[in-house]
């Protein structure tokens, strides 16, 4: 998922607070979408409006902060933290969609707008943060707020959350201090960005690709093998070379990369590729080895500005785990747990494999796709491939809105009338069970050259209500990066691509269910660690025939999934489920090593033996020299999850057992999906923990997650 927040207080896309009618816009970006639902007009925009809604919109906000701090009257709710929240409309316009169309589209032009409105806009958060007059009237209101009985829960934790968050922005500041942090914070902002732009563009490095013959592609089923050649024509196509029907091109994006390390039957070529991947951003053109030391470094010289040793005991104050030794107590626990299956597995595999390759033979990183599905296969007779004739691309549009359908009664109707940004991305209208409209959801499915690497979900426009309780609808987009149709062929599926779709859909869900009336307290802006419960809780139906029924079906035949193939998806995904873990164990410890540093690594610091030191509890394979994970590792140095990658196995125990919750009661239960549905619409107006235990009638334990593992036999 990626959400854009300003500094720790979320922009508001909500109604403004001072007079903008001075120097009025004709940007729809600062006055208002003028499509269908306040929907942006995106065909007549220009990278230019993006640039200029940036510049104006900090400049209107400004004057709505100014507004607020000029008043003489005594600090309360409504004439201080409420039209803080709603302040920035065209801002929080301007920024979402600039920041969405640079990650969706990976256009020059937009990035290098992006690259020089982030200083402006770095600079505006922390005068925000560091207004002295503002944060005078903030801290009044929150020392108040016991003794202010016309307040609502949602209010009273409106003020908590807002002081909260410039309390850890650096507004209690004082002094030489104020000034040094303004410093640090703008020179963060920069240094991730950069990092970020380094990944997208060094996933696009020429360098860093395959150009094969056919020869090559044994074991590579057809379809594949189409792609391949699909691409390699585009790509020669945009060089302006002419089309050579001999060849075939396999980059590190993972559309192509994931399906060579597991086909291939050249172990050469899969090494080949693995170290072209892993060796991602580490010197060159688009190097992050010192832009990431400079991250760390910044972050712990914040942190120790706000009395704290390291950033993660600063970061995790405002998350469900609270502290690093909680975060650290959880990842200790399932290391315990899962460090023998996972070395079971990968004995297994590499015994199976050597009954091939000879006894000498030792399994390597960019082996364990490969031989991993062969033993798949002839254990369970299952590879992906025998799935993916069950999920046409159409159906399983219908499939996974579906969920929703059943779940909580929503219905989705595609508007081609509304305007999207690009021609594959298509727009639906999104209605409750009574026919009221929930939102807009903007949907885009296919990889696209330039496009960042992955999927997410993000928004034009946050779910609010306005002061006469009006609601203005939330406008959610999720972008995924399947193959796009190759002639006339269906797009099908992999059970992989499917979890993720319902992954991405689970958090837009978040996003079009929220009942908030604040925006800082709306739909996904809620604890981190609690944010992907939502995503994570639908991949579970993945494994379900009687979902499934409603939409797997042949694409030739119409028949429906069989229950024996769903069994053999289950068996084999436990059978690398330790494997899996471990390596998310890895990452989140990796991460937590990089914000538990208590001094400033050297220029000289070798990131190879850092990487390696904080891994080696919960190390899979042995390291590849010149390989490393930090320097393209954006989750954690430019997007947002820094001391805070834990949180996808945190909340894969909260998804766990929620979804037990509806396995006891049943799949579709109307009101266990009726409990569940009240965490979606709460976004943060409550405590997350307070909501959990409201809907589970309990705190969630990790049973769930290694019963559903495999670790813990039922």
């Amino acid at each position: 998922m990626r959400k854009f927040i300003m500094g720790s207080l979320a922009l508001a896309s909500v109604i403004a607070f001072a007079d903008e009618s001075n120097g009025a816009s004709s940007n729809p970006l600062i006055t208002g979408g003028t499509g269908i639902y306040g929907t942006l007009p995106f065909n007549t925009l220009q990278p230019s409006d993006y640039e200029e809604g940036v510049t104006e919109g900090i400049r209107l906000r400004n004057q709505e902060i100014d507004g607020i701090v000029k008043q003489r009257s005594v600090p309360t709710f409504e004439n201080t933290i409420a039209p803080l929240d709603r302040s920035g409309e065209g801002l929080t316009r301007s920024i979402l969609a600039l920041s969405n169309l640079e990650a969706a589209s990976g256009d020059t032009v937009m990035m290098n707008v992006l690259a020089r409105v982030t200083p402006a806009l770095s600079q505006h958060e922390t005068d925000v943060i560091l207004n002295e007059d503002l944060w005078n009237r903030i801290r009044q209101v929150y020392d108040l707020r016991e003794k202010d009985s016309s307040l609502t829960p949602e209010q009273k934790r409106l003020i908590e959350e807002t002081y909260e968050s410039f309390v850890l922005a650096g507004a209690a500041l004082e002094g030489e201090s104020r000034e040094k942090y303004r410093k640090l914070n703008s020179e963060l902002s920069d240094l991730t960005v950069k990092f970020s732009q380094n990944v997208s563009n060094g996933m696009k490095d020429p360098n860093r690709v395959l150009w094969l013959k056919k020869d090559d592609l044994t074991g590579i089923p057809d379809g594949i093998k189409d792609a391949y050649r699909a691409a390699a024509k585009e790509a020669l196509e945009q060089q302006g070379k002419n089309d050579d029907e001999s060849l075939y091109l396999v980059t590190v994006f993972a559309p192509s990369y994931m399906p060579f390390m597991k086909y291939s039957d050249r172990r050469d070529l899969r090494q080949k590729l693995y170290q072209l991947n892993s060796s991602r951003n580490i010197g060159g053109e688009f190097d992050n080895v010192q832009i990431l030391k400079d991250i760390a470094n910044i972050r712990l010289e914040i942190a120790q500005l706000m009395g704290k040793k390291t950033f993660a005991e600063y970061k995790l104050q405002s998350t469900m785990a609270k502290t690093p030794q909680a975060v650290m107590e959880f990842l200790e626990n399932l290391r315990k747990n899962y460090t023998e299956p996972m070395r079971g597995e990968l004995a297994e595999i590499q015994e199976f494999a050597r009954k091939t390759e000879g006894d000498d033979f030792a399994l390597e990183a960019w082996d364990y796709s490969y031989w991993s599905d062969k033993l798949k296969s002839e254990r369970y007779s299952f590879n992906d491939e025998d799935m993916k004739p069950y999920f046409e691309l159409a159906n399983t549009i219908d499939g996974v809105f579906g969920l929703a359908t059943k779940l909580y009664g929503y219905k989705f109707k595609e508007n081609k009338d509304i305007e999207v940004y690009h021609p594959d991305v298509k727009a639906y209208e999104v209605y409750e069970d009574n026919g009221n409209l929930l939102g807009i959801l903007y949907a885009d499915f296919f990889y696209r050259p330039g496009k960042s690497p992955g999927a997410w979900m993000t928004e034009f426009r946050t779910e609010t209500k306005s002061e006469k309780g009006e609601k203005e609808i939330p406008l959610i987009s999720i972008v995924c990066n399947f193959s796009k149709p190759v002639g006339n062929e269906p797009v099908l599926l992999t059970p992989y691509e499917v979890e993720t779709f319902l992954h991405e859909f689970g958090h837009a869900l978040h996003g079009l269910s929220s009942e908030a009336t604040y925006a800082s307290l709306s739909g996904t802006n809620v604890k981190h660690d609690f944010v992907e419960l939502f995503s994570q809780f639908n991949e579970n139906y993945l494994t379900e025939k009687e979902y499934l029924d409603g939409f797997a079906k042949h694409y030739k035949t119409g028949k429906k999934m069989p229950q024996s193939l769903i069994d053999k998806f289950i068996k084999s995904s436990q059978y690398g489920a330790a494997y899996a873990c471990m390596r998310q164990l890895g990452f989140g410890y990796l991460d937590m090593a990089y914000h538990s540093i208590e001094e400033p690594l050297r220029a000289s610091a070798d990131i190879a033996v850092f990487e390696k030191s904080a891994q080696e509890p919960v190390k899979c394979f042995e390291v590849v020299e010149g390989c490393l994970t930090s320097p393209s590792f954006g989750h954690i140095f430019s997007g947002g999850y820094a001391a805070g990658y834990y949180g996808y196995k945190w909340s894969e125990a909260l998804d766990a057992d929620a979804f037990a919750a509806f396995k006891e009661n049943g799949l579709f239960d109307k009101k266990t999906a009726k409990r569940f549905r009240k965490m979606l619409q709460s976004g943060n107006t409550e405590d997350p923990m307070v909501l959990y235990k409201e809907f589970r009638g309990k705190e969630p334990t990790v049973d769930a997650l290694m019963k559903r593992d495999g670790i813990i036999k039922k």
